[in-house]
C-alpha cells in the first residue's frame, strides 16, 4: 500500500517550519488521487518550493504540468518517476526494490519505451488481480466500469483497494491491502518487470538521478545498497515521511558512508486526505535541496557527455 514501509512516526525530529522539499509524490496518472496540477497547487499552498512528481512508470503527469507553463512562480519542479523493480533477493518485501528517477528528461524516447513496457505489465497484473477478486467473491467490476484508463495509464493495487472500499468489501485502503490485495492475500499476484540495474541504467541514460526509495532495511542490508551503487545508484531516500528519528539517522549514516545523495519525500497518494495532511508529517531539512540540485546537474552533464545508448530489455 502507499504507506507503511517505515517505522512508526514516534520520536521523529521535525525541522522548524513547514518542509519546503518534497521529492516523492503521486498523482492520478498512476495510483494517486489528485490531478497533476491540483497536486502542484496544493504543494505550493503548503509551502513547498522544490517538488518532484514521481508517478509509477509514467511521466504523463509531469508533461501535463509542464505544458502551457503550468509551474507556478516560486516552485522548482523536478520531473520524476518511480519504478517498481523486481529483484531476486531473499526476504525482500514483495520481491521489489523501488527506484526514483529524479530529473529525467520527459521527452526521452528510449526511457519512455522502458516505461511503456512497465505499464503494459502493470495492466496485465491489474486485470489478473481484478479477475481473482471476482473469483473469490469480492468483485469490483462495477466500481471499475467508469475507470478512465487514459487518465490513469499506470494502474496499481491502490486503485483496486479503493474500489474494494467503494464496493463495501473493505473498511479502508489499509484493510483492503491486508486482507485482499497485499502479499499473500487471495487476489495478490507477484509483479513482473525490469530489474533494479536495468532501471538505474535507464534513469541515468535519461539524464536522471537514481534514488533507492523508502528502503528502511538499508542499514541492515548494505550488500544490496553496495550492489546498486556499483550499478549507478546515486541517492538514498533518507527523510521519508513514515520514518522515525532512529531510522532517519541510520539511513543518513549509510548515505554519507556510501556517498549517496540524501533525499526525502512524502510519498503522497491522497488516501489520507489532501496534500496538507501528508505535508504536516513531512520532515525534510532545507539543506537537502542543494546537494540534490548539484547531483541533478551532474546527471544532466553526464548524459550530455556520452553518446546515445540503448537500454537493454
Amino acid at each position: 500500500m502507499p504507506r507503511g514501509r517505515g517505522a512508526p512516526l514516534d520520536g521523529r525530529a521535525r525541522p522548524a517550519g513547514p518542509a519546503r522539499v518534497d521529492l516523492h509524490t503521486h498523482t492520478r496518472r498512476s495510483d494517486g488521487v489528485a490531478e497533476p496540477r491540483d497536486l502542484v497547487a496544493q504543494a505550493v499552498g503548503a509551502g513547498v518550493t522544490l517538488l518532484a512528481v514521481t508517478d509509477h512508470d509514467t511521466l504523463a503527469g509531469v508533461r501535463e504540468i509542464l505544458a502551457g507553463g503550468g509551474v507556478p512562480a516560486g516552485l522548482e519542479l523536478v520531473p520524476g518517476v518511480e519504478i517498481n523493480t523486481v529483484a531476486a533477493i531473499p526476504d525482500l518485501p514483495d520481491g521489489e526494490l523501488h527506484l526514483l528517477g529524479l530529473g529525467v528528461d520527459p521527452d526521452d524516447e528510449r526511457f519512455e519505451a522502458v516505461l511503456a513496457g512497465q505499464r503494459a505489465l502493470r495492466a496485465a497484473r491489474f486485470e489478473g488481480m481484478a479477475r481473482r477478486l471476482r473469483e473469490t467473491g469480492t468483485p469490483v467490476d462495477a466500481e471499475l466500469a467508469d475507470l478512465d484508463r487514459t487518465a490513469t495509464p499506470a494502474l496499481g493495487r491502490p486503485t483496486l483497494a479503493r474500489a474494494l472500499v467503494r464496493a463495501g468489501h473493505a473498511a479502508d485502503v489499509g484493510d483492503a491491502f491486508a486482507r485482499l490485495v497485499g502479499r499473500g492475500a487471495p487476489a495478490y499476484l507477484p509483479r513482473d518487470g525490469i530489474g533494479p540495474a536495468v532501471a538505474i541504467r535507464a534513469i541515468r541514460e535519461a539524464g536522471g538521478l537514481a534514488v533507492l526509495a523508502h528502503f528502511s532495511e538499508a542499514p541492515r542490508r548494505l550488500a544490496i545498497v553496495d550492489e546498486l551503487r556499483a550499478a549507478g545508484l546515486g541517492g538514498l531516500e533518507v527523510h521519508y515521511r513514515a520514518f522515525d528519528r532512529a531510522t532517519v539517522e541510520a539511513l543518513a549514516t549509510v548515505a554519507a558512508a556510501r556517498r549517496l545523495v540524501a533525499t526525502g519525500g512524502s510519498d503522497y497518494h491522497g488516501d489520507e486526505g489532501p496534500y496538507a495532511v501528508a505535508h504536516a508529517e513531512l520532515a525534510v531539512p532545507d539543506d537537502v535541496a542543494a546537494p540534490v540540485r548539484e547531483a541533478l546537474a551532474a546527471a544532466r552533464a553526464l548524459r550530455a557527455s556520452r553518446p546515445a545508448a540503448t537500454v537493454p530489455r
